[in-house]
C-alpha cells in the first residue's frame, strides 16, 4: 500500500481519538435543569433568564441545558415553590414577598415606603441585608443565587377611579400576591386586599372579582393589564425583588465546575436585567399612556402618615426580629 502524506495525517487524527473526545454539537444534554417563572416571554426576567440559558449551554459545550418555563406553565407560584422544595422542579424565580410565606424575612425589604430609590435598594440587597436574607433562605433548605433580580417599584391600578388619597382605598378590593406583607400593608391603608396568585390576576380583573391591583409598570405592560385597568397611580408604595432559588440537593449534585458556570451566568443575567428595568422605565410609562391608561402622581405623604399611625412597622419588626430590622434601617433610616 502506498503511503501518502494525507493517509498519515488521517491515521494520526484517527489514532488521536483515543486520547481525547469531541462532543458532537447535536448531542443531547447530560443535565437538564427546569426553571419556572410567572411572567411573559418579553418581560426582562424571562429575556435575561433565556440569555443565561444560552450562555450556560455554550460554556458547557451543551452538557447543561437550562429550560425556562414562563407564564406559570409549571404551576402557580405557591405550587411551584412546593415542587422546588421536593425536587420536582429545579429552579424558581419568585418574589421575596411570596417566599415570605415560608421564610418570613425573605420579603422584608418590601416594607411600605421603605426604599426611596434604587441606590438604596441595591446597596442593601447587595450588602448586609441581602446577605442576611440569603442565609435565612438557605437555612430553610433552599439554594439561592447571590444576585437578586429587579421586579420594580409597585404602582396601584384601578378599573373605576383614580387613587389620589388613602380615602380612595377605603374598602377598595385590590388583588395582592399571596403574601402576608402585602395583605397587612393594604389593610393598614384601609383597603380590602384579596390574595391571588399572579396566574389568576387578569381573569380576576376582567370579571370584577377585584377592582384593582398593584404591580410594577413593566408587569402592567407585559401582562397587558392595561386592557382591563384604566387608571394607574404612581405610588411607589414598595419595591419588589425576585429571588432565584433552587433545590439544594440538585445543585449540590452538580459537578463543581458545572455548578460554577450555572451560578456565574445566572448572577450575570440578574445584573443585566436590573439595567433593563432602569433603562426602560420612562418608555414603559409612555407606552401605557399611549395605550389609554390615565397615569397620575398622587401626594404620598398622607399614605405614609396613615401607615405610620397604623402600627404596621411595629408589627413587622416583631415578626422579623430586631436583628433583621436593624439591618433594614441601616439602609433606609428609622421606620415608623
Amino acid at each position: 500500500m502506498r503511503t501518502t502524506r494525507r493517509s498519515v495525517l488521517v491515521g494520526t487524527a484517527a489514532a488521536g481519538f483515543g486520547l481525547f473526545s469531541i462532543r458532537p454539537s447535536h448531542a443531547a444534554p447530560e443535565i437538564t435543569l427546569r426553571l419556572s417563572n410567572n411572567v411573559s416571554a418579553d418581560h426582562p426576567l424571562s429575556v435575561r433568564a433565556n440569555q443565561a440559558a444560552k450562555r450556560i449551554a455554550a460554556e458547557t459545550d451543551g452538557r447543561v441545558e437550562l429550560k425556562v418555563f414562563i407564564n406559570s406553565q409549571l404551576g402557580a407560584d405557591t405550587d411551584v415553590l412546593s415542587q422546588v422544595r421536593s425536587g420536582a422542579i429545579d429552579f424558581q424565580m419568585i418574589s421575596g414577598e411570596v417566599l415570605s410565606t415560608m421564610v418570613p424575612t425573605a420579603g422584608m425589604y418590601a416594607m411600605g415606603f421603605a426604599f426611596p430609590n434604587y441606590d438604596k435598594v441595591w446597596s442593601a440587597m447587595d450588602g448586609d441585608l441581602g446577605s442576611y436574607i440569603r442565609r435565612q433562605i438557605e437555612a430553610a433548605g433552599l439554594y439561592v443565587m447571590t444576585r437578586m433580580w429587579d421586579n420594580g417599584f409597585r404602582q396601584i391600578t384601578s378599573s373605576s377611579k383614580e387613587i389620589k388619597t388613602p380615602e380612595d382605598l377605603r374598602g377598595f378590593k385590590i388583588r395582592v400576591p399571596v403574601s402576608p406583607i402585602y395583605t397587612s400593608l393594604f389593610q393598614a391603608l384601609g383597603a380590602s386586599p384579596v390574595g391571588l396568585n399572579f396566574s389568576e390576576l387578569y381573569s380576576a380583573l376582567q370579571t370584577g372579582v377585584v377592582d384593582g391591583q398593584e404591580n410594577p409598570l413593566v408587569v402592567i405592560q407585559t401582562a397587558r393589564l392595561y386592557e382591563v385597568q384604566k387608571y394607574c397611580a404612581l405610588t411607589n408604595h414598595l419595591w419588589g425583588g425576585t429571588w432565584f432559588i433552587g433545590n439544594r440537593a440538585r445543585m449540590e449534585k452538580l459537578p463543581p465546575n458545572l455548578r460554577d458556570i450555572v451560578t456565574k451566568h445566572i448572577n450575570e443575567a440578574a445584573l443585566d436585567e436590573r439595567a433593563d428595568i432602569a433603562q426602560t422605565a420612562a418608555k414603559v410609562r409612555a407606552d401605557l399612556s399611549a395605550k389609554g391608561m390615565t397615569i397620575s402622581e398622587p401626594n404620598l405623604e398622607p399614605f405614609k402618615a396613615m401607615l405610620n399611625g397604623s402600627g404596621f412597622y411595629a408589627g413587622w419588626q416583631k415578626r422579623v426580629g430586631d436583628e433583621a430590622w436593624a439591618l433594614l434601617e441601616k439602609y433606609v433610616g428609622p421606620l415608623g
